[in-house]
């Protein structure tokens, strides 16, 4: 892969499930994010809802998706998203890695799941940006941020690196009616305080150090994504700003741009 004149910024997004779509304001706001970013190359998701060690690179031609939720109208499991696949990418990401001493594996029959098509749709409607997904080799955020920062040179060569997760994310305080448990504004502020301080040590340890920590995430996997991203714009952090505020379901939908 080649390099580019414009270095791609690199995201952290709040995915949400597969009603995202049926949201006029989500949906309108990641287009226009989409819409104000430089057009990338090609693009790497991280997604919560991939979980395997060593890290795993998946499909790199076109495979179906993975409905991985339940319970759901059946037409939420016959959306499609076509994307080309990113061979050449995966080759990179591959050879950075293994530069150092970061085993991985290929996994090429696994397809896209809602944590990386769902907004993607959103943002990239016509599937015309080929698209790699590789899988969360741990929970671990110290870890995960070396893992950004290895991946770091392919925002030189076009590449969005995505870190797809929820900035809150306990289904026991979704609220239908546009209630905010008290537990998740308090996270969400906290959040955001914390990144404007480009305070990473405080964001590191955010299951003791936030306000509701473990109430916000009982599991961490939704917000891990966030330290592949941190780590990736670590030398532009104070460029860091959150494109998207706000709450949907009562969980709290914080998306953040670095670079």
């Amino acid at each position: 892969m080649t390099g580019t004149a414009e270095r791609m910024p690199t995201l952290y997004v709040s995915h949400g499930a597969p009603p995202l779509a049926d949201d006029p304001l989500w949906t309108a706001q990641l287009a226009a994010w989409s819409d104000e970013l430089p057009r990338p190359k090609a693009i790497l998701m991280i997604s919560a809802h991939w979980e395997d060690a060593p890290l795993a690179i998946g499909a790199t031609t076109p495979v179906p998706l993975i409905y991985d939720f339940y319970g759901f109208p059946e037409h939420y499991y016959r959306v499609t998203y076509p994307a080309p696949g990113a061979p050449e990418l995966a080759e990179r990401v591959a050879k950075l890695l293994r530069t150092a001493g970061t085993p991985t594996q290929q996994v090429p029959d696994r397809g896209m799941d809602h944590g990386a098509y769902v907004p993607l749709k959103e943002m990239y409607p016509d599937a015309d940006v080929p698209v790699l997904q590789i899988s969360l080799p741990t929970l671990d955020p110290r870890r995960l941020m070396e893992v950004g920062r290895r991946l770091a040179p392919l925002r030189d060569e076009g590449v969005l690196i995505v870190g797809s997760g929820f900035f809150t994310h306990n289904l026991r305080a979704m609220s239908m009616d546009g209630r905010v448990h008290s537990a998740m504004a308090e996270f969400d502020a906290w959040g955001s305080e914390t990144l404007a301080a480009h305070d990473i040590d405080g964001l590191l340890d955010f299951e003791r150090k936030a306000p509701s920590g473990r109430l916000a995430h009982p599991r961490s996997d939704h917000f891990a994504p966030l330290f592949v991203t941190l780590g990736a714009g670590i030398d532009e952090l104070e460029t860091q700003r959150s494109v998207i505020e706000g709450f949907w379901l009562g969980m709290a939908k914080r998306s953040v741009q670095i670079g």
